[in-house]
């Protein structure tokens, strides 16, 4: 997982970083830099997200079943609507992967992995995930956090920028491309999680769903063995399922969420979608009841 982390910021370090050449200066590095994580348009934002969805589906297809396909996407689609940001041109895949994780990409996309939504039990818990990760795209999560470590890195890359005139530009390309992948392969802040947890629940209540879908899944992620080789980059990535329980449960206690609680779950929608994820059990006559006999 942590492979995919990298190819996923090499993606995006190949969307606008030229190769640094011998006789770069310090004005270019810097204007080099910013260009690679800061979008100046919606549409910069959308061709980064192309090109860091098209890396991260690289690294982990699709699953072909079309039908949970169509059916994530129609349940994603609807609680973006009840975004700030409805027009992005939205996205939804379920990856074929047994990792328990989310992730999204700058411009509207969001990946689920088959062994999360394996996890699930109803659509209300799948609109409280899709909320989660359509929240850090319409905050901008990932792209704020680029930008702020592209800052603090920029005295130490500017300290680097005379050896590039002296031939080493490929010390620097390093600098920069092992900054971004050490950002995403340790994940967001904290804050941004727990933001977009609470948030999450706000969209799928907007959406018309049980707003303790979310809840309901971290519990049922608490109870996952954490040495499970499933959970690793999730509890490297994420904070702790008990830590979000406690901070989710205290904002929606104090949002009066309960009295949304008795909207839908879609829990047999659900079922028959997910249900031909399941491989159906074999039978055959050995495995066939033995007929009785009586004398």
């Amino acid at each position: 997982m942590m492979r995919r982390a990298a190819l996923f910021m090499a993606g995006l370090l190949a969307l606008g970083l030229p190769a640094l050449a011998s006789s770069i200066d310090l004005g270019q590095l810097i204007s080099t830099i910013k260009q690679a994580v800061t979008p100046t348009s919606l549409e910069d934002e959308l061709e980064i997200g192309r090109d860091a969805a098209a890396t991260l589906l690289g690294a982990c297809k699709p699953i072909t079943n079309t039908a949970v396909q169509q059916y994530v996407n129609k349940v994603g689609l609807w609680v973006a609507l009840q975004s700030d940001r409805p027009d992005l041109p939205w996205h939804f895949a379920v990856v074929d992967s047994d990792d328990i994780d989310a992730f999204a990409a700058p411009g509207g996309y969001v990946f689920l992995t088959r062994g999360l939504l394996l996890h699930m039990h109803n659509e209300a818990e799948l609109a409280g995930v899709l909320g989660h990760e359509i929240t850090h795209v319409v905050l901008k999560h990932h792209l704020d956090e680029l930008q702020r470590a592209a800052r603090l890195d920029l005295a130490s890359q500017a300290a680097q920028a005379e050896m590039a005139r002296n031939g080493h530009s490929t010390e620097i390309a390093d600098r920069v491309a092992g900054a971004t992948r050490n950002l995403y392969s340790k994940g967001l802040d904290k804050d941004d999680e727990f933001d977009a947890d609470r948030a999450g629940v706000v969209l799928a209540a907007r959406a018309g769903y049980d707003p303790y879908g979310l809840l309901a899944v971290l519990q049922t992620l608490q109870g996952v063995d954490p040495k499970s080789g499933s959970m690793q980059l999730l509890l490297a990535t994420h904070p702790t399922p008990a830590d979000r329980i406690k901070a989710l449960s205290a904002a929606m206690q104090a949002g009066h969420m309960d009295q949304y609680g008795k909207q839908q779950e879609g829990q047999e929608r659900f079922a028959a979608v997910i249900k031909t994820l399941i491989p159906a059990k074999p039978t055959s006559a050995s495995t066939a009841p033995a007929a009785s006999t009586k004398h």
